[in-house]
């Protein structure tokens, strides 16, 4: 049981291509269940993983990539399919590049990053989760209303900022306390 989360994790990452391919055939209803049940398994892997004290290693890189991957790849081919606008998908794809970019700089630097997701990150993950939900809800059924969707983008661009100057700060001030 105690590698359940990482399973669970693997399987929300075999779901990336499905939901893909629902979503570039127009299938909007299928790609909004199954990308409900990815998002779901989210909050379940970390339940438990804090719950049972089920933590590894693994489990620290499986879960963010993981939440990386379906996010980024969601958000390129829904911004490619004119689902979500392209200057949203620049700011929430911009700010994974540059986590990772900051993060190659400091291991090359001054070695290995052990970072801990931070508050704004989770509530950015979740936020940008509840927002393509809501891009899919609205490809399938046509609501939320245009003012809806435009709030819940603008409120996903403010947590990508938030959260991408959170990890910016924390790792440029490891990186000054080790370089002084």
């Amino acid at each position: 049981m105690r590698h359940l989360p990482n399973i669970i994790c693997l399987l929300r990452i075999a779901l990336i291509w499905p939901i893909l391919l629902s979503l570039q055939s127009g299938a909007y209803e299928r790609t909004l269940w199954l990308f409900a049940l990815a998002a779901a398994s989210d909050g379940l892997d970390g339940y438990l993983a804090k719950r049972f004290g089920w933590t590894s290693q693994l489990g620290a890189l499986l879960d963010p990539a993981a939440d990386k991957l379906l996010l980024v790849s969601v958000f390129l081919l829904a911004t490619w399919l004119g689902l979500i606008p392209l200057w949203l998908a620049t700011v929430a794809v911009g700010r994974d590049v540059m986590i990772a970019l900051g993060a190659v700089v400091y291991r090359l630097g001054w070695g290995p990053l052990r970072q801990r997701p931070i508050l704004a990150s989770k509530i950015n993950t979740v936020v940008q989760l509840g927002y393509v939900l809501a891009v899919v809800v609205r490809a399938a059924y046509g609501v939320p209303p245009d003012r809806v969707i435009d709030a819940l983008a603008i409120l996903t661009a403010v947590t990508v900022l938030i959260s991408g100057y959170g990890y910016v700060r924390e790792i440029a001030q490891r990186g000054l306390r080790l370089a002084a």
